[in-house]
C-alpha cells in the first residue's frame, strides 16, 4: 500500500489537514489556546470506484476539496471570531455559487471580453487566445497580490506557509516540532497555487484548438471544458510532484514555486504550532485505522 500523501489549507486563525479518511482544523482562539475540531470525511469515490480514473479523479478531488474547504473556513470563522455558530449546509451551497460565479466573471468573463475588443487588431485565433490567457493570468496574479496586502489575508497567507512546512517536515522525517519544522521551506509541489497556474497556462493550449468564435460562444466553451482542464491539471500536478527531482518537472514546478511566493509567508512558531496540531489530529487517526485494518 503506498504511503497517503496529505494535504490541507489555510483558514482563519489556523490550518485544515486531510487524511485519508478525516479532517482535523485546527484554530488558535482570542484567548491563545488552539480550538481542533475532527470530522470524518468520505468520498464518492469509495462507493463508485470508476471516479478514480485519471481525469475524472482531478474534477472529483477538486469539487470535494472545495466542499470541506469551506466548511473548514466557517468553523475556524466562529472560533477566531469567538462565535458559535457555523454556516449550515444551505449557506456552504450558496457560498461556493457565488464564489464560482465571481470566479468565471473575474477570469472568464473579463479576459474572454478583452481579447474578443482586441480581435480587429490582434489577428488570428491562436494570437487571441494567447491575449486572452495573459489577461487572465495577470488578473489572477494582480488579485492575489492586492488581497496580499491586507493585513488579515497576510495571516491566512503565513498560516498557508506553516501547513507546507509541517507536510514537508513530516515528509522527509522530521519530528514535528517548531524548531524542526521552521526549517523546511514554504513551498510544496501539491500545492493548490500550482494547481491554478497549470490550469491558466493549460487553458491557452486548449482554447486555441476550439479555432475563432463568437463572444457568447467563447464564454460558454470556456465554462463547458473547466472539467477538462481542472482533470488534465490535476493529472500534471500529480506527476510534477511525484517526479519533482526531475530536471524536466523542476522547470515545470517554478513558475509554481514563485507564485506561491504570493500566497505563502514564513510563519512564527505558533502558527506552526497549530498547523502541528491538526496534522497530528489526521497522523493519529489515520495510523489508527491503518492498525486496525
Amino acid at each position: 500500500m503506498s504511503e497517503f500523501q496529505y494535504g490541507g489549507q489555510a483558514v482563519i486563525e489556523g490550518v485544515m489537514m486531510r487524511g485519508p479518511a478525516t479532517r482535523a482544523v485546527a484554530v488558535r482562539r482570542p484567548e491563545g489556546d488552539i480550538a481542533l475540531d475532527e470530522k470524518p470525511v468520505g468520498s464518492i469515490t469509495q462507493r463508485y470506484p470508476f471516479l478514480k480514473l485519471p481525469l475524472i479523479r482531478g474534477v472529483v478531488a477538486l469539487v470535494e476539496s472545495l466542499v470541506v474547504g469551506l466548511e473548514a473556513l466557517s468553523y475556524s470563522a466562529s472560533q477566531a471570531m469567538g462565535e458559535e455558530e457555523e454556516l449550515s449546509k444551505t449557506e456552504i451551497v450558496l457560498t461556493m455559487l457565488f464564489a464560482f460565479g465571481l470566479a468565471i466573471v473575474l477570469f472568464v468573463v473579463l479576459p474572454t471580453g478583452a481579447a474578443h475588443l482586441m480581435q480587429s487588431f490582434v489577428k488570428g485565433s491562436i494570437a487571441q487566445n494567447l491575449v486572452e490567457g495573459v489577461i487572465r493570468l495577470l488578473l489572477f496574479v494582480g488579485y492575489v497580490a492586492v488581497i496580499g496586502r491586507l493585513a488579515d489575508i497576510r495571516r491566512v497567507f503565513q498560516y498557508h506557509g506553516a501547513e507546507h512546512k509541517v507536510i514537508n517536515a513530516y515528509e522527509a522525517g522530521e519530528e514535528l516540532t517548531a524548531p524542526g519544522v521552521q526549517k523546511y521551506p514554504t513551498f510544496h509541489p501539491r500545492c493548490g497555487t500550482s494547481f491554478i497556474l497549470i490550469v491558466l497556462v493549460m487553458s491557452i493550449f486548449l482554447f486555441s484548438l476550439l479555432g475563432h468564435q463568437g463572444l457568447f460562444w467563447r464564454i460558454a466553451s470556456r465554462v463547458i471544458l473547466l472539467p477538462v482542464l481542472a482533470g488534465v491539471s490535476y493529472e500534471l500536478l500529480k506527476l510534477s510532484a511525484r517526479y519533482a527531482d526531475n530536471l524536466l518537472c523542476r522547470i515545470m514546478i517554478s513558475p509554481g514555486r514563485w507564485l506561491q511566493g504570493l500566497t505563502t509567508g514564513e510563519p512564527d512558531d505558533s502558527q506552526v504550532e497549530v498547523a502541528i496540531t491538526a496534522f497530528n489530529a489526521v497522523r493519529k487517526e489515520s495510523e489508527e485505522d491503518y492498525n486496525v485494518r
